[in-house]
């Protein structure tokens, strides 16, 4: 039977896609425990500002569906730490009734002004890295926004238990993080396509010495006036 080479293209393409199968990105989980040793050996009892996150993923971030937040309540910016994936907004409402002021020197730098309650601002931060923010009015305020290049990250419990979902099956790097501590040590682990993978970390904030910072201007702060 006489086939004109139209229609032989068009069955090979057809077979070829059907030996093919449909693409199956198979993920699984990652679980487990990170310690945090402070000065004098002792344990650190709430790892809730602890993060752990995938290093070097091929996978892109996807920004937040909502708006990430970091409230200014209390003379406080709560929480203290949050981890977003790059093109994330994030939103700082002023809950308190006095003057508040969120900049920060890391990067490129910002700077959203003074408000107070029920006002808000915004930013939305587009590169990775890590994002130190203060009160320009209150020295004691100060928040770390860790900005993610791929969406594998987690944040511990209290007890520094972690779960971290939807990892594709292979090798991976994972790394813990802690303001007072910087990275760890990367640890490899061999995620499997369905259950779960048990992994544990450790940081050691021994040698963290806390410098008091600045305000915007580089200079020391004065006498609190709100």
């Amino acid at each position: 039977m006489f086939r004109s080479p139209r229609v032989t293209q068009v069955f090979l393409s057809s077979a070829l896609c059907a030996l093919a199968g449909p693409s199956i990105v198979r993920a699984g989980d990652v679980v487990g425990r990170v310690e945090l040793t402070e000065k004098g050996g002792k344990k650190a009892t709430d790892l809730s500002d602890v993060l752990i996150y995938v290093d070097a993923s091929k996978t892109k971030a996807k920004p937040g569906k909502e708006a990430a937040s970091i409230t200014m309540r209390s003379k406080a910016f709560t929480p203290h730490v949050l981890v977003i994936g790059a093109g994330t907004t994030v939103e700082f409402p002023n809950e308190d009734p006095i003057l508040h002021n969120v900049f920060s020197v890391s990067g490129e730098g910002f700077d959203l002004g003074l408000y107070k309650r029920p006002k808000s601002g915004s930013r939305i931060f587009d590169k990775p890295g890590t994002y130190t923010l203060y009160c320009n009015i209150h020295p004691q305020m100060s928040a770390v926004v860790v900005v993610r290049d791929n969406p594998y990250f987690a944040k511990a419990d209290k007890d520094g238990s972690f779960r971290m979902t939807g990892l594709p099956a292979g090798e991976h790097k994972l790394v813990a993080w802690h303001e007072r501590a910087g990275e760890s040590q990367p640890l490899s682990v061999k995620v499997t396509a369905t259950g779960e993978t048990q992994a544990a970390l450790s940081l050691d904030a021994t040698s963290y010495k806390r410098v008091p910072h600045k305000n915007k201007s580089g200079k020391d702060y004065g006498k609190e006036v709100y």
